[in-house]
């Protein structure tokens, strides 16, 4: 008896072994890599966003998705990091428009030049149809995800030689932008030579006088310390400059159910602190500004449309024809509907 008593613990005591060697272990959590181009601090519009996204994706599939930040251009520049949503070595890629427009061209139709007239304008129409179906259209050609509209801030100008007050102020000087060829067209039809230079490069270039100049949102201007070796700012406003939330289909399509609805839901509180943050620097530009030791100019209304005449037509001319007049007109359109027109 006792013989079989043992031979029966022994069994026991294998069966165990064997059922446990051969339970399931857990997945490995699935890992987004997210890319921006802001510096790491909680004082950047960009980071303060990604931080948020990060802790509610995590919290809402229980750790079975985890969000990896890389500030800074750490991944590169934004055409190569969205380069790398294409091709599904990156994740997630929060992106200035000129970098968007560099892997889907109809970006562009967001820099028609003095477009919005505020921000509830610019939030009627990037939230409604028009940026829902531009969004549907951009994902069947690039295979990218949009999955929200943040401010990248209202453009402006600074140089280091003197106030820009009309277009004629900008003739002879060297202006940089964007690598996207709708912000070349803008400053030559104002009068000034157009030099495309990518953000990372930009510090440098101002202050070795590269170039004279360049065209940014307060923000950018505060994040890349651009004040610096630029002394005068005119608060033309002449963009209303957008960054976009972007997801790897190929990833977006990978995920659970839950999973999904987690990316959906959490963008729109990161897009939420990433445009409430951006404007209240866009709406605070003057003594922002003017506190870094900037001369800050604000045109008049005349002045304004003095701009808006100079540049408007070419850039929408130009537009029609690498956007399509689909995207340009249904835009102006959206932009006279929001406004009750």
């Amino acid at each position: 008896m006792e013989k079989r008593h043992m031979f029966g613990k022994f069994l026991l005591a294998a069966s165990t072994v064997l059922s446990l060697g051969s339970a399931p272990a857990m997945a490995a959590p699935k890992v987004m890599k997210y890319a921006h181009f802001q510096p790491a601090r909680e004082d950047q519009p960009m980071h303060a966003a990604a931080l948020k996204f990060k802790a509610c994706m995590e919290q809402a599939t229980s750790g079975s998705v985890t969000v990896q930040i890389f500030p800074a251009g750490q991944l590169g520049s934004a055409t190569n990091a969205l380069e790398g949503l294409k091709f599904g070595t990156v994740e997630m890629v929060v992106s200035h428009d000129g970098g968007i427009s560099s892997v889907y061209r109809p970006f562009d139709v967001f820099a028609i030049p003095y477009l919005f007239p505020d921000h509830a304008t610019a939030y009627k129409v990037l939230d409604g149809k028009f940026g829902k179906d531009f969004a549907d259209e951009m994902l069947k050609q690039t295979g990218i995800r949009l999955l929200a509209y943040a401010d990248n801030g209202i453009r402006h100008f600074t140089n280091s030689k003197h106030p820009i007050k009309t277009p004629a102020d900008l003739k002879g000087l060297k202006i940089r932008v964007q690598p996207a060829p709708v912000f070349l067209t803008m400053i030559e039809a104002l009068g000034g030579s157009a030099s495309a230079i990518d953000w990372g490069e930009l510090p440098a270039a101002l202050s070795q006088g590269t170039v004279d100049g360049q065209e940014n949102s307060v923000t950018n201007i505060m994040a890349g310390s651009l004040y610096q070796s630029q002394k005068y700012a005119t608060l033309d406003g002449h963009v209303y400059s957008l960054h976009a939330y972007l997801v790897s289909d190929t990833f977006y399509q990978s995920l659970t159910d839950t999973e999904k609805k987690a990316i959906d839901d959490c963008v729109i509180p990161a897009r939420d602190i990433h445009r409430d943050m951006t404007r209240a620097q866009d709406l605070s530009a003057q003594k922002v500004l003017t506190g870094v030791g900037m001369e800050v100019y604000v045109p008049t209304a005349a002045e304004i449309e003095q701009f808006r005449s100079a540049a408007q037509p070419t850039v929408v001319s130009q537009l029609k024809k690498s956007a399509g007049e689909k995207w340009v007109d249904g835009l102006l359109q959206a932009v006279k509907e929001a406004k009750g027109q």
